[in-house]
């Protein structure tokens, strides 16, 4: 894992302390805004690395109290106190009998460029930054950021980071540096005597303006109004064309490299105002630089470093577990159901968001008063309201269907059906719209069709319920299809796909299937949960569009088969940010 910088752990550190039980989002809000997501996460995993805190079953971010740590706070503490007294005897000497067996195995498993580091630390007795301690030890910048990283948490050195800005020119400024100034460019075309606005030529329009408003706050031209502007230098204006003024000199000295702000005196940092005003001209760019101090107890394990022959590596404790990048496990669970159905030969149908009435509801043989059309149970869409129907063959067999039952033996729903309504548009509220454009386009048989859809209704949100649900749609088309051979087809989706171990069949009501069906399985936590419903598309659906064949069909919760499939006991769980989930899902 790529360490992250020690002022933003300090910064998550301290946070954590503040704000106890919080999940990550929840504690990512609490800090700075400028610290982007991916550095707050590599941060928590590295404090969850180093045993400082812990992710519990609920996602929530928990400190651990550790006694080793109590119990190193006092060995420092002890050490603090044998180094003062040694320093009263004026002795450096510390013999390896001296130091502690906690402090021994530290030094004995320190590394190549940490006891270099140490070393450099203990003769140099002062603070060094990064890059005067990567040349003193001979070592590259990032092990030595990586030294000082591993050195402060061991208490054998302190780490600090001390923030400053750089500047250097922006793209503008580099314009500029090459062409002039806008003022001088102005004032060169000018001359000395007076001009009108509309006789500048050479300079662009909007250049102009820029020129024109920085030389009157200088005092560099002199204004005055005939039937058009006119412009004149003054005397501070022959001298500003003349020389080089400040801000050409800064520019000038920003135009190889970036300064530290710090660099630079109070007369220059007030150009740098001025031109920090103007777009573009400068860049400024925050860093942070990493300083190091040995401690105490880093001091008294300097002598023990030249009795250390090998690093010690302890090969019996348990190896990190590793979480290489791979899938959202949901999002794994649905890729493997489209594959396991397309290897057992089913077409993948079109799933548009966005949808016709006349496909989600009139295709089906839903009546245009009917109750699941309202607000309360489907959503509309506002702009744009209506949309195209498909060939006006296919409208009015439907049209039929409904006014009195068109090529079966059905008498309809008695009603004048109006196509006005059946092109209203609305984000689809079941897979099997999806399943009535298939119908209406023409289906192979024998023929097996399915979709993973997205599907939108106002339920109200709970451990099964969602406003925004996925649905495992189809239907497969053939001769002498039975109902007991779609009862055989919903168990063997529960089983296999779902992990179900229980299933029931229960009757029950739609109005596109008869006979209709619900599939219920038994979740160890929540009891029988319904997995979505089933039937023999009615005649009025598929006769009229031509089709004579019988049609089995399903539309099933996918989110509630994953439930099952991941061992959850609440459907929101399944787009979670736990992350100790994420990295040990299937």
């Amino acid at each position: 894992m790529h360490s992250p910088r020690l002022d933003t752990i300090a910064m998550v550190e301290n946070t954590i302390k503040k704000n106890r039980n919080l999940s990550k989002t929840e504690l990512w809000k609490k800090l700075p805004k400028q610290m982007m997501y991916q550095t707050f996460s590599t941060a928590i995993d590295y404090l969850i690395e180093l045993n400082k805190i812990k992710l519990n079953d609920k996602g929530k971010i928990e400190w651990i109290e550790q006694e080793k740590i109590r119990l190193n706070e006092k060995q420092e503490t002890e050490e603090k106190e044998y180094a003062v007294e040694n320093k009263q005897k004026n002795s450096i000497e510390i013999s390896e009998t001296s130091l502690d067996s906690e402090t021994k195995k530290i030094v004995s498993e320190l590394s190549e460029i940490e006891g270099k580091t140490l070393k450099v630390l203990a003769e140099e007795k002062q603070e060094l930054n990064v890059e005067e301690l990567a040349e003193k030890a001979g070592i590259d910048l990032d092990s030595a950021r990586r030294s000082i990283q591993w050195l402060n948490e061991k208490k054998l050195g302190k780490a600090r980071i001390e923030k400053s800005v750089f500047v250097s020119l922006g793209e503008e400024g580099i314009k500029v540096l090459s062409n002039g100034l806008p003022e001088k460019n102005f004032l060169k075309e000018i001359g000395n005597t007076w001009k009108k606005i509309s006789e500048i030529k050479s300079i662009p329009k909007q250049e102009i303006n820029i020129a024109l408003g920085n030389a009157k706050k200088k005092n560099l031209i002199e204004l005055k109004k005939e039937k058009e502007l006119m412009i004149k230098a003054t005397e501070k204006g022959k001298e500003f064309i003349e020389k080089k003024s400040e801000e050409e000199l800064m520019l000038e000295k920003l135009s190889d490299k970036e300064f530290n702000e710090k660099s630079f005196n109070e007369k220059e940092k007030q150009v740098l105002k001025f031109l920090g005003f103007r777009k573009n001209f400068l860049k400024h760019k925050e860093k942070g630089n990493e300083f190091i101090l040995i401690t105490e107890k880093g001091i008294s394990a300097v002598p023990f470093l030249s009795a250390v022959k090998e690093r010690k590596y302890n090969l019996t404790d348990a190896v990190k577990e590793i979480y290489p990048g791979k899938k959202q496990p949901y999002f794994k669970f649905v890729d493997e159901i489209k594959q396991k159905l397309v290897s057992l030969g089913f077409k993948e149908m079109n799933n548009p968001l966005i949808v016709q009435e006349f496909y989600n509801f009139d295709v089906l043989f839903q009546p245009q008063n009917h109750s699941a059309r309202t607000w309360t149970d489907t959503y509309k869409l506002k702009k744009p309201e209506f949309g195209k129907l498909p060939d006006k063959k296919i409208v009015n067999a439907v049209k039929s269907a409904h006014e009195n039952g068109g090529k079966t033996k059905s008498k309809g729903w008695q009603y004048k059906w109006e196509e006005k309504i059946a092109s209203q548009l609305m984000p689809s509220a079941h897979g099997t719209a999806h399943s009535a454009r298939q119908l209406t386009k023409g289906i192979e048989v024998p023929g097996k069709y399915f979709t993973i859809a997205r599907c939108f209704r106002p339920d109200v949100v709970d451990a099964t319920h969602l406003i925004e649900f996925n649905q495992l749609e189809g239907f497969v088309a053939g001769k002498n299809f039975t109902f007991r051979k779609l009862l055989g087809l919903l168990k063997e989706f529960a089983v296999e796909v779902a992990g179900a171990e229980k299933v029931k069949f229960l009757p029950d009501y739609y109005p596109f299937t008869e006979p209709s069906v619900q599939l219920n399985a038994l979740h160890p936590k929540l009891g029988w949960v319904e997995f979505g419903g089933a039937g023999i598309f009615r005649k009025e659906i598929t006769e009229n569009l031509g089709i004579k064949e019988k049609c089995l069909a399903w539309g099933l919760g996918m989110d509630r088969l994953a439930m099952f499939k991941l061992k959850l006991n609440d459907i929101r769980e399944l787009f979670s940010y736990n992350l100790n989930w994420l990295r040990k899902g299937i």
